[in-house]
């Protein structure tokens, strides 16, 4: 009974998170990604060395079925956009103990078919860093390097995507 009311209320918590796009006008800086165990499909980023780029920090793990079914646009705006400054992060935080085998992970990388960069966040630094509470939890980064959007759960699609083309087309 107390796993069942503990699932009604992540599922109540996600569902209004989720109802929660929000696009701000000049955010706070991005935190630096912090205490990543591993990276993935890339050498190490860092915030600084972005600037100028617009990213799109994806915060995920490979067994919570609602990130799985972000991924398609996810890998969709990563395929669209990388040509005209877009940067993909996957920041990989496990819930369980399992999804913190590096092997694990890269065996979901392939899996999934995920070609961009993924930051394997075994300690949740940088997900503590974001102040960050769900999965999947997506945060847009303009080219100065500023929070501008946020987008908890599932959904949005059509408006994440307009926040993409529209802080692409900004000036660096």
């Amino acid at each position: 009974m107390k796993s069942l009311f503990k699932s009604a209320l992540a599922i109540t918590l996600l569902s209004a998170a989720a109802a929660q796009a929000q696009p701000v006008a000049n955010g706070p800086q991005a935190p630096e990604f912090a205490g990543i165990e591993k990276w993935l499909n890339t050498e190490p980023l860092s915030m600084q060395q972005l600037r100028g780029k617009v990213v799109l920090v994806d915060f995920w793990t490979y067994t919570c079925i609602n990130c799985v079914r972000t991924l398609p646009y996810v890998k969709s705006w990563y395929d669209k956009y990388q040509s005209q400054g877009l940067v993909v992060v996957g920041v990989h935080t496990p819930e369980y103990p399992f999804e913190r085998s590096t092997q694990n992970v890269a065996a979901a990388l392939k899996k999934f078919d995920i070609r961009y960069p993924v930051a394997q966040d075994n300690r949740y630094t940088t997900w503590s860093a974001y102040n960050n509470q769900f999965w999947p939890a997506t945060y847009l980064i303009n080219k100065k390097g500023q929070i501008v959007y946020t987008h908890f759960g599932e959904g949005n699609y059509p408006e994440t995507e307009a926040a993409i083309r529209n802080l692409l087309a900004q000036p660096g």
